[in-house]
């Protein structure tokens, strides 16, 4: 019988995985496969030629609103050059606009245009849709606790993620010299 470690008892392969961690990180990979090839499909629905890349930047934008594409590239962890390159090709499709920061007029903010934020919403309930057609044999329970798991590991890894050093970061007085 496969150990689930609910007992407490971790079932460990002759070289010392557990078991149950290789269990979790398989069915990550599966799950983040599948995502990925999910989000190159949503993608294609808000416009044939929209990188999948580009799509999280739809989403951020539909979420927070307008952003500074350096408040972007931080939240997504990528450099300005990828940032700027994704939303040319957005402004491009006509699915973003940039407009100069009434603030600093230095800086231009990005936001979804009337069109982009159609497209994108009628793909995301679409998403919203397959979401409530596969999980509606789940007790609402089981999706609460899925989702509770889901928000943990998220907000531990985003924790992990803001103590480490970004490149060009100061690391702090403590740091060894390079």
């Amino acid at each position: 019988m496969h150990n689930t470690g609910t007992d407490g008892a971790a079932a460990r392969r002759p070289d010392g995985i557990d078991d149950l961690f290789l269990s979790l990180e398989h069915e990550l990979a599966v799950f983040l496969r599948r995502a990925r090839a999910s989000s190159g499909e949503m993608a294609r629905e808000v416009h044939p030629d929209l990188e999948p890349s580009a799509y999280g930047l739809l989403v951020r934008l539909a979420d927070a609103g307008e952003q500074r594409a350096t408040e972007l590239a931080c939240y997504f962890g990528v450099g300005k050059a990828t940032i700027s390159r994704q939303l040319r090709a957005l402004d491009d499709l006509g699915l973003v606009a940039r407009e100069k920061d009434p603030a600093d007029g230095r800086a231009v903010l990005v936001r979804l245009t009337d069109e982009g934020l159609a497209r994108f919403t009628r793909v995301r309930s679409a998403r919203r849709d397959r979401y409530a057609r596969r999980l509606a044999a789940w007790d609402r329970g089981e999706i609460a606790e899925l989702a509770r798991l889901l928000h943990r590991l998220n907000d531990e890894q985003e924790q992990e993620a803001e103590q480490e050093p970004q490149p060009g970061q100061d690391r702090g007085p403590d740091a060894a010299e390079d």
